[in-house]
C-alpha cells in the first residue's frame, strides 16, 4: 500500500456485508440436486485515500463490481466443500482487484440444526503484498 512512513501501521478496509448468493454446494446426495443459498461477508484492505481526496468513483475499489463477480463465479459453481468455495473466491478478489489482503466469511444457513449459519472464515493476501 506503501506511500512510506507508517503505512503499515493501519490499513483501509472496503467491506461487503450479508452478500447471498444460491449455489450448489455440499458433499450429500441431495444436496447436488438443490441450489442453497451461502452468504457472504468481505473486508478488502484498499487504500482509501486516493478516491477520499479525488472523490472520482474511478479511484474506489468498486465493491458492487466485486459483488457482481462473486455472485457470477460462485452461481456457476457446483464444489462440494464450503472450505473450496472460500478459497476460490479470495483468490479471484485478489487476483481481479486491486486488494492487498481479503478476509471472507461463508456462511451456509441452515446447514445445521439448531445453528444460524456454519461456515468458514479465511483471511488471504496477494503474493508479495507486504
Amino acid at each position: 500500500m506503501g506511500q512510506g512512513n507508517d503505512d503499515n501501521a493501519r490499513a483501509d478496509m472496503v467491506f461487503i456485508e450479508g452478500l447471498e448468493i444460491e449455489a450448489l454446494i455440499g458433499i450429500y446426495d441431495w444436496e447436488r440436486r438443490i441450489r442453497q443459498p451461502l452468504r457472504f461477508d468481505l473486508e478488502m484492505e484498499f487504500d482509501n485515500r486516493k478516491p477520499a481526496a479525488s472523490d472520482a468513483i474511478a479511484d474506489t475499489l468498486d465493491y458492487k463490481a466485486v459483488s457482481k463477480r462473486l455472485i457470477e463465479y460462485v452461481s456457476q459453481s457446483g464444489f462440494g466443500l464450503v472450505e473450496t468455495l472460500a478459497e476460490r473466491c479470495a483468490e479471484l478478489v485478489l487476483r481481479e482487484f486491486d486488494v492487498a489482503r481479503v478476509r471472507l466469511k461463508l456462511s451456509k444457513p441452515g446447514a445445521v440444526r439448531g445453528a444460524r449459519a456454519v461456515g468458514v472464515a479465511i483471511e488471504r493476501r496477494r503474493s508479495g503484498a507486504g
